[in-house]
């Protein structure tokens, strides 16, 4: 099995799941259900389908997961743009996560690649 805390991509997602709980902190109550939780959910997805995928036994179910992580952290980009366009996070908070949010995507991004390549090597 592999060990999730030796990926970077999950302590940059670790650390980004931290900053999304710190600033949806100050979203209107109304949101509590909606975008606050969708927004965090995203974020914990990320995280543990990293988790889920390390734990996999096989290298194409650990691709799978790499793969969900990496697709909740496209859609948690899109959450965190709206956010700031409503008007619930500061622009300049709303750019610094959502940049965090965007190297996390590459950076799954990029192993999935690899790994891919790798399954696909003779």
């Amino acid at each position: 099995m592999r060990d999730h805390k030796k990926l970077r991509a999950f302590d940059l997602a670790h650390s980004l799941v931290l900053d999304v709980y710190r600033l949806t902190r100050s979203f209107p109550k109304e949101e509590t259900y909606g975008l606050t939780s969708q927004i965090r959910r995203s974020a914990v997805s990320v995280t543990s389908n990293i988790v889920e995928g390390c734990a996999r036994p096989t290298e194409r179910d650990y691709v799978h997961f790499l793969s969900i992580s990496y697709a909740s952290a496209c859609e948690l980009q899109y959450q965190l743009k709206l956010s700031g366009e409503l008007g619930f996070i500061p622009e300049t908070d709303a750019a610094t996560i959502h940049r965090s949010a965007e190297s996390v995507a590459k950076i799954l991004s990029a192993l999935i690649q690899a790994l891919r390549a790798e399954c696909l090597a003779p």
